[in-house]
């Protein structure tokens, strides 16, 4: 379970700078053109009820042998949301955080907790990279026929062990399309958005955990 976990931890952290990237101030070359550009992803993003993502995620580092691909998916609806990824289904009901293992018929129900680096909820993502980071407009890419604006953020805090992280946007469409994270010791993450759709129509126990659907599971209150 450490790799998954640890795997876990760092695809949220990637899923959160993705959304966190649509309400960022920018101070930066060509500042004016990348503000708004984010303004009208961000502006877009909060006029949606939900958010559905399928998404392609993965982690290399061939000093450290490490090559890792997965495909995950999540739904987001204001501070909600629901994240299958590598096996394991993570529910946030807006209080409490429950992992479901299926593997180990295990379940572990926690409070959540802001200060955490994982939290999904729309205060950590409109707050947490508020400051810290320098902004500049990069290059387009074309993908496929697709023009993809590539906007950089690199860390302040030269402790940071990230380098840098390439936000891409549809230009198009105002939404992410991807988003890569570079750390000092050459670790690469990449974040690919495979299909993105909005307002879907979800039943009101979207985000509710139900244990009677796990009676054999093991039940792991941490709080």
């Amino acid at each position: 379970m450490k790799k998954t976990t640890f795997s876990m931890h760092k695809l949220i952290r990637v899923v959160s700078l993705f959304i966190l990237t649509f309400s960022l101030s920018l101070h930066a070359q060509d500042a004016a053109k990348a503000k708004k550009l984010l303004d009208e992803v961000s502006g877009k993003i909060k006029s949606y009820n939900n958010i559905s993502i399928d998404f392609k995620y993965s982690l290399g580092n061939a000093k450290k042998n490490l090559n890792q691909e997965c495909k995950g998916n999540v739904v987001l609806q204001g501070n909600k949301y629901v994240l299958n990824f590598m096996g394991v289904t993570r529910i946030f009901d807006g209080k409490k955080v429950y992992n479901i293992v299926p593997e180990d018929e295990e379940v572990t129900i926690s409070n959540f907790d802001d200060k955490k680096d994982d939290g999904l909820t729309p205060s950590k993502m409109l707050t947490f990279f508020n400051s810290g980071y320098k902004y500049a407009w990069d290059i387009v890419q074309n993908v496929k026929g697709r023009k993809i604006q590539l906007i950089k953020l690199t860390p302040t805090d030269s402790k940071d062990n990230t380098k840098e992280i390439l936000i891409g946007i549809d230009s198009q469409t105002k939404h992410i399309y991807n988003l890569l994270q570079i750390d000092k010791d050459g670790t690469r993450t990449t974040f690919t958005i495979n299909s993105f759709k909005t307002n879907q129509p979800l039943s009101k126990n979207h985000f509710t955990f139900t244990e009677s659907k796990y009676p054999n599971y093991y039940v792991n209150k941490l709080d």
